[in-house]
């Protein structure tokens, strides 16, 4: 993330919601809580669209994180701006705050993985149904291999073993390869391991996830590894190539 850009983007926002008390016509006293924005409703609804993303990236739990419940009796943008100001200090001491309170290791983030995965995920995911939201990923990366190998007689476990089988295709029946068929082992290696891997996905992660009752909810960073687990398995299909008969 370009940090200054998102940070000017923040405060501009700032700048055209400020909260102000309009005068009283003459003769005429208002009594309301409700405070205007500064800047015109134009350019805050356009602002919005570019800020929302922003917060999304940043904070991604912030509608139900941040309270709204001043919204109604304040100003439509009063959970915007709390989220906004919230936001730009993350993005301000985010390099401190890590330092002070950890080890500095690196950080992954769901909005940086595979587009399938992220966007499978995302609405569940904002509104904390993890174990929901990697389960909506799978499916999405299943959909996209069914649409890229065109089957859809075939899901999930079954329709990966097909994909990166090492036989060659059949009429009606496409391969998945990952990395140039050189006739090497290398190519079998990785083509093999990816037929594993999805099965390991399928199995272990998406099927009980879908198919156990009961089951507590996720905790995020267990959720984001398996999500992390998704995005690899799309990336591999992705830039497979499809090897018909």
């Amino acid at each position: 993330m370009d940090t200054d850009w998102a940070r000017q983007e923040l405060a501009h926002f700032l700048e055209l919601t400020a909260l102000y008390r309009p005068d009283d016509p003459p003769g005429v006293v208002t009594i309301s809580s409700r405070l205007s924005n500064r800047g015109p409703s134009d350019d805050i609804v356009e602002s919005a669209q570019v800020v929302e993303q922003i917060l999304d990236r940043v904070l991604p739990r912030w509608r139900t994180e941040v309270s709204d419940d001043r919204n109604k009796r304040v100003n439509r943008w009063c959970q915007h701006r709390e989220a906004v100001q919230r936001a730009d200090v993350a993005l301000r001491r985010e390099a401190e705050i890590r330092e002070r309170l950890g080890d500095n290791a690196p950080l992954i983030s769901a909005a940086t993985m595979h587009p399938w995965v992220w966007e499978g995920a995302r609405a569940l995911w904002q509104s904390g149904h993890f174990r929901e939201a990697v389960t909506a990923a799978a499916r999405k990366v299943n959909a996209e291999a069914q649409n890229k190998l065109a089957r859809r007689d075939l899901s999930e476990t079954k329709l990966f073993q097909i994909a990166f089988s090492q036989t060659p295709a059949k009429p009606g029946e496409s391969r998945l390869r990952v990395g140039e068929d050189d006739g090497g082992d290398t190519f079998r290696s990785v083509n093999r391991g990816a037929m594993a891997f999805a099965e390991g996905c399928f199995a272990g992660i998406r099927n009980p996830n879908s198919h156990e009752d009961g089951l507590p909810e996720l905790p995020e960073h267990e959720a984001l590894e398996q999500l992390a687990a998704f995005s690899i398995l799309a990336r591999w299909v992705d830039r497979a190539t499809v090897e018909t008969a």
